[in-house]
């Protein structure tokens, strides 16, 4: 047996319609074709679906069942059809985002916002994750993209484990220092000027983040005396605000309002706290092509 939807849609029009020449203009066909296709659905199914007179034209009982479940196939065909699409789109579906916890004080809400207010049915999670944690997530699949701080990977290595990494959104590195202290009275400051401070900092075996900005000071003339390790920033900035020592963070951190704590801008060759993402190079998921459209529209150079 060989039935087609068009077959179907041509029965279903004949059927609503009571008339073949009126099902005929609906459908933009001329009759002769239209009667064809309903006669080779009538044989292909062996029943009759039209009782045909010269007075009168009714569907018989087999016909009047094919016109429920007719209606029903296309109507089930027409939500698949807009389902695959809307997935295609990138409209339906999961998004996974890992994410460093500083980031969050940054634009990253306001994207993930956007997001959900142009794409309503796709469901996203966030996993705070540093950056090498990411790395292996994205490389197994676990999450669909990643956001981190400098330093910008290797592009090589980034290719051998096809992802791909763009910058999304560039801001300085600021000295977090207790209200106290007397630099905490400067406009801005250089990065020397903190040389004999004890150094807060982020765990420097969990990313490269810290041990970027470890080298910033190398090249600003010292080496930080590391005082206290720690996994997230607002636990150091808990000890600046304690009194224990200054630590180095991205601007935005500034937003939120750390007791006894002040920001300062570093006046010369700030170290970069650019904001990166990573996503997959070869897998064309539709909803991370979303997402990207709402970092980076395609009317953007």
């Amino acid at each position: 047996m060989s039935i087609d939807l068009k077959q179907l849609k041509y029965f279903l029009a004949v059927a609503e319609e009571k008339s073949f020449s009126r099902a005929a203009e609906r459908l933009h066909i001329s009759q002769p074709p239209l009667s064809q296709q309903i006669m080779k659905l009538e044989a292909e199914l062996g029943v009759k679906l039209f009782a045909r007179t010269t007075r009168t034209f009714e569907l018989t009982v087999a016909g009047k069942a094919l016109m429920v479940e007719a209606a029903d196939v296309l109507a089930k065909m027409r939500m698949t059809i807009d389902t695959v699409r809307q997935i295609d789109r990138g409209e339906v579906g999961r998004l996974r985002v890992g994410i460093v916890g500083s980031a969050m004080w940054g634009p990253i809400p306001s994207l993930l916002e956007e997001f959900q207010s142009k794409y309503p049915q796709v469901t996203w999670t966030l996993h705070e994750l540093g950056p090498t944690v990411q790395y292996e997530a994205l490389r197994a699949k676990q999450i669909d993209i990643g956001f981190w701080r400098e330093p910008k990977l290797d592009e090589d290595g980034l290719r051998n484990d096809n992802l791909r990494q763009e910058l999304c959104f560039r801001e300085n590195v600021c000295v977090a220092v207790n209200e106290h202290h007397p630099l905490a009275k400067q406009e801005a400051i250089e990065l020397s000027d903190i040389a004999n401070e004890p150094m807060l900092t982020l765990a420097l075996d969990k990313s490269a983040f810290p041990r970027y900005l470890i080298q910033c000071c190398v090249k600003a003339g010292f080496h930080p005396e590391i005082f206290q390790e720690a996994t997230e920033p607002q636990t150091l900035l808990a000890m600046v605000g304690a009194g224990l020592g200054v630590t180095l963070m991205p601007e935005t951190t500034s937003r939120i309002g750390w007791p006894g704590v002040v920001f300062l801008p570093i006046r010369s060759n700030p170290p970069s706290a650019n904001l990166y993402i990573a996503y997959p190079a070869l897998d064309d998921a539709p909803v991370v092509r979303a997402f990207l459209n709402i970092l980076r529209p395609p009317s953007r150079d």
